[in-house]
């Protein structure tokens, strides 16, 4: 899925840049306005200008970031520092995030015991997302699995470092966890709910949600004769925790999680989000508020800076397109935004000039999500220009195979508590429903879970960026490091082409309606193709 939209529970969004007023609502200031803390992000060589400008509003400086250009202030009047011109956008910083496109649950009942592929993983049968890119025995797996040299980071709700089927690959010593668990929101309505670690900061290797953990096992579950196996079964994960229990991922513990990437020699992250709280950021619409804007500018500005310090730092950037089923290209309403606190949402016109982020940055490879069919997901969003590549990201609603019901999704590792806490398991540790799955090996047991959206379809190209960065990086900072201009080159080349449907309006089963525009070389529905593990694997350089 992606970290939030119409799939629940897979993808999540980011930081809400803009600030509330007194009574709780975006907008206008109040003479009474408590103080709070601001990312104010300054125009190149102006830093002493934008101090200046803070304190002349009122502010006090709280840090600053010189990496990517912005201040910490402390703050009542956040309008007034914005007005500056050496200011480009202000945000409300807030140590909390949400996930782009939630995935998709079904619900009947599993069977257990599934029968072995022969040098795959016990579950490997229900893997049909691995045969569609090649990444099979007699695939990729056979001539490159990646290597623990390569680091993959995960931007997300965290990583079940202790899960059995991730463990082997899980990098202790490089995860973080960026964000503080809030119980509940600025309203009194129940957000994260109770800590439960002191100071309500989770270990770097939990997942309280359940997304970031699936995400990981896509990308690098190993092959160890226990339940699925990942695109690349030798990479290194790191949590980059930048996602909150709720699954918002707000704009400052993102950015922190990229430059922390950046600069211990991250290769490759995979960010299954969008920030929040707006789903379109607009720089000057002349529906918000002069506060909405300054945020929304922020958002953009922030997350540009962090993408291009990152990419300049050898990190190859992967994220999720959306979970909407819209063509980012042509958006005229937004209904969604502002989607924190709850309950503040307002009907909007956007135009093509208003960013999902980070999904329409330079610099980012955007994924399309298709279904076992190989068609592109009725929620999947498109779009010529945003488009850049396809995998497979589960579509339950797809009848183009025998497969039925979950199967049509994607399976990977899901955190045996989330799974407890959500009612899907019993208490003898049995599942409840078809989309969950128990396998287990010489007395170790772990827990599946089947999801949709392109937050697991996004994972897959992250998951074969690895196997490039293995077979063609040389040692560098944390390992390997390879140029990403030169990794997402041999994504598109290896990609295998798949041209729009004809006739190019498709229809779904759904009755709903989408159009594809483009060539075969780079269209709104699958961009440069669909990505291929097994062409990766042995393409030359």
């Amino acid at each position: 899925m992606y970290a939030r939209g119409r799939l629940a529970g897979v993808i999540m969004s980011i930081t809400m840049l803009g600030g509330l007023g007194a009574a709780g609502l975006p907008g206008a200031a109040s003479a009474s306005e408590p103080a709070r803390n601001y990312l104010v992000f300054y125009t190149d060589g102006h830093r002493a200008t934008a101090e200046r400008a803070a304190e002349a509003a009122g502010g006090t400086i709280q840090g600053r970031d010189d990496k990517l250009g912005y201040l910490v202030v402390r703050a009542s009047d956040p309008e007034k520092i914005g007005a500056d011109p050496s200011v480009v956008g202000v945000a409300l910083d807030r140590p909390i995030g949400k996930t782009a496109g939630a995935p998709v649950t079904s619900g009947a009942r599993h069977a257990e015991h599934v029968r072995s592929v022969p040098g795959g993983d016990p579950l490997s049968g229900r893997q049909w997302d691995m045969k569609m890119i090649g990444a099979t025995p007699t695939g990729s797996y056979a001539k490159a699995r990646g290597s623990h040299k390569v680091l993959v980071g995960i931007i997300d709700t965290g990583v079940d470092g202790k899960h059995p089927d991730i463990a082997p690959n899980f990098n202790q010593a490089l995860s973080r966890n960026f964000v503080t668990d809030e119980p509940t929101d600025e309203n009194g309505k129940p957000l994260d709910g109770p800590c439960e670690h002191k100071g309500c900061k989770d270990p770097a290797d939990v997942d309280d949600d359940g997304h970031g953990t699936h995400v990981a096992s896509t990308i690098g579950s190993p092959i160890n004769g226990l339940g699925i196996s990942g695109v690349a079964p030798d990479v290194s994960l790191v949590n980059l925790r930048a996602g909150t229990d709720s699954g918002f991922f707000f704009l400052k513990p993102t950015m922190d999680a990229l430059e922390y990437a950046a600069d211990v020699g991250v290769d490759v992250v995979n960010m299954s989000f969008f920030v929040d709280p707006w789903a379109f950021n607009c720089a000057n619409n002349p529906n918000d508020t002069n506060r909405e804007r300054l945020e929304q500018r922020a958002i953009v500005e922030g997350m540009r800076r962090a993408v291009k310090y990152a990419r300049a730092r050898g990190v190859t950037l992967v994220t999720a397109i959306g979970n909407e089923g819209l063509d980012l290209g042509k958006v005229k309403n937004d209904t969604s935004s502002p989607d924190f606190p709850k309950g503040m949402e307002k009907k909007r016109s956007v135009d093509n000039t208003c960013l999902n982020v980070p999904a329409e940055l330079d610099g980012v490879i955007s994924v399309s999500s298709v279904g076992p069919g190989g068609q592109k997901a009725a929620y999947s969003d498109y779009g010529v220009e945003q488009t850049d590549i396809a995998a497979p990201g589960g579509d339950m609603f797809d009848g183009g195979t025998g497969l039925k019901g979950a199967s049509r999704e994607i399976l990977a590792a899901a955190p045996e508590n989330v799974l407890r806490a959500k009612g899907l398991v019993d208490a003898s540790g049995m599942p409840k429903t078809s989309s969950v799955i128990r396998d287990c090996h010489d007395g170790t047991c772990a827990y599946y879970q089947y999801l949709e959206g392109t937050s697991m379809a996004a994972p897959h190209v992250t998951g074969v960026a690895a196997l490039i960065i293995g077979r063609f990086g040389k040692p560098g900072k944390g390992g390997l490091e390879m140029d990403p201009a030169q990794v997402e080159r041999m994504l598109y080349a290896t990609a295998t082409p798949k041209g729009c449907p004809a006739p190019r309006t498709y229809r779904y089963g759904t009755g709903e309606s989408q159009v594809c525009e483009g060539p075969t070389a780079k269209n709104g529905f699958f961009g440069h193709g669909l990505v291929d593990a097994a062409r990766a694997a042995t393409v030359a350089p």
